[in-house]
């Protein structure tokens, strides 16, 4: 797995959040080894550091030979970007394709306060 990059952010102390956008992501169904197509939206609020997003693009391509479950993908997404920059808030919603006539999205949450207890 590629890893997630971070640069200072200058604007610490101002709650702002930051969006972003993946529509070409793709992993594989760890049952039939199809591939599953999905967009990827990453809101986080930063504290201390950002997200590189050269990295973040070679993090998220990195999973194209991935087996793995919507669910998890998902959430360990999240579990990746809150490691790697620890913000105050993080969100990670997977909208992936339709699929044998089933659509899955998937939305996981992070919140220093809530999660941190």
């Amino acid at each position: 797995m590629a890893k997630l990059e971070t640069f200072k952010n200058r604007y610490q102390g101002r709650e702002y959040e930051i969006e972003i956008t993946c529509p070409e992501f793709t992993c594989l169904c760890p049952i039939t080894g199809q591939p599953d197509f999905a967009v990827i939206r990453i809101k986080y609020v930063p504290d201390e550091l950002c997200i590189e997003l050269k990295s973040l693009k070679l993090y998220i391509f990195s999973y194209r030979n991935v087996g793995e479950f919507h669910e998890h993908v998902t959430n360990k997404i999240l579990d990746d970007i809150v490691e790697a920059c620890k913000p105050i808030r993080a969100e990670v919603i997977g909208d992936f394709n339709v699929r044998g006539g089933i659509k899955t999205v998937v939305k996981a949450t992070y919140s220093r306060d809530k999660d941190s207890k």
